[in-house]
């Protein structure tokens, strides 16, 4: 199983987005600043706000892409509340 994830951070108020076979692993690394030159080490009190479970690598892959794509805030918080939508995205990339 593999996992698209979208983080928050309060104190940036910025969201990120990633793929990963271990959620749990990913979110302290995120806080703790491991990835040298990543994104998120501009704070360390990353959330997770959605969750997307996906049947392999490739799948969450194409979804975060598609996420990222959208380079609008909007789109993510849109992603983040709206259950719906996430199983269509899971659905059009299955394919």
């Amino acid at each position: 199983m593999h996992y698209v994830y979208i983080l928050y951070s309060l104190k940036a108020d910025r969201y990120y987005i990633g793929e990963t076979s271990n959620i749990e692993l990913r979110l302290q690394q995120h806080n703790e600043g491991v990835f040298i030159g990543s994104f998120t080490k501009i704070s360390n009190d990353w959330t997770i706000k959605r969750i997307i479970e996906c049947e392999n690598i490739i799948i969450a892959r194409k979804i975060e892409k598609h996420i990222k794509s959208k380079k609008r805030r909007a789109y993510t918080e849109q992603v983040v509340s709206d259950d719906l939508l996430c199983k269509v995205l899971i659905e059009e990339y299955s394919k």
